[in-house]
């Protein structure tokens, strides 16, 4: 496993200059870069602006990994969904164009008076043409644990299964209710087969268990990344730095 960031919260404010020079300075390996941050790396650059981000990336030590996007696909409204969609495929073509290895997105609700299976169906429908149009372009999608009702795990897993494209994985989001009974291990298990890309948070909370996310990982096999998505710090390379030597004691093996 290697160690990377989400630009959610701490590098929100920096440009893409900075980003890569604060992270090689860190030890960090690979950058999220989510919507919406200062970074400006959106689907309104241009094809010379991409291939500016592209061949910088290139020349760094930081992987630009993905795109982390706020497509959703839960709403029951046809022409919604098709609209995200079609924001995510605008997404799979930057990943594309930068040489992103995939693109995040997520579900966010589970709406009222729609039965869960349609709503579980609506996810898997959008998430399947998008897995199938990010294929073609060699662009992963990931599906983040999120949402107050969709991050719970037999939920993930049953979009997954409803899914059921290749291309298409989900995010570990190190959420609390991963947890059952002081243990991550029945949730791990349940979603083990579709974990492509992780993202992890406060390392020093002691109501997460850490080490034995990542010995589960480690024992997966998981050789990609987790990405540091924590709060906002007043001292960002400090932090970082901190954040670094935490990651690298926390996934020492016993």
């Amino acid at each position: 496993m290697r160690l990377g960031a989400v630009t959610y919260n701490v590098l929100k404010d920096w440009d893409v200059e900075t980003i890569i020079t604060k992270l090689e300075e860190a030890g960090f390996e690979a950058v999220e870069l989510r919507t919406g941050h200062k970074h400006g790396v959106e689907p309104a650059l241009g094809a010379e602006e991409r291939k500016k981000v592209r061949e910088r990336f290139e020349r760094s030590k930081v992987r630009l990994l993905g795109y982390g996007t706020t497509c959703e696909f839960h709403s029951p409204e046809a022409a919604v969904r098709q609209e995200q969609v079609k924001i995510g495929k605008q997404f799979v073509d930057l990943a594309h164009d930068t040489g992103a290895w995939g693109i995040k997105v997520r579900p966010n609700a589970m709406p009222k008076g729609v039965p869960p299976e349609t709503t579980i169906q609506n996810i898997a429908d959008g998430l399947r043409e998008l897995g199938e149009y990010g294929r073609g372009r060699g662009v992963e999608i990931w599906l983040e644990v999120h949402g107050a009702e969709t991050s719970i795990p037999s939920v993930c897993a049953a979009i997954m299964k409803a899914t059921a494209h290749q291309n298409v994985g989900l995010c570990w989001n190190s959420n609390a209710r991963d947890i059952v009974n002081g243990s991550v291990k029945p949730s791990f298990d349940l979603l083990k087969p579709w974990i492509k890309h992780v993202h992890i948070n406060e390392l020093a909370n002691p109501k997460y268990p850490w080490r034995e996310l990542f010995s589960l990982l480690r024992e997966s096999g998981y050789d990609r990344y987790t990405l540091c998505e924590a709060q906002e710090s007043k001292e960002p390379e400090r932090f970082l730095r901190w954040y670094k030597a935490l990651w690298t004691e926390m996934n020492r093996p016993c």
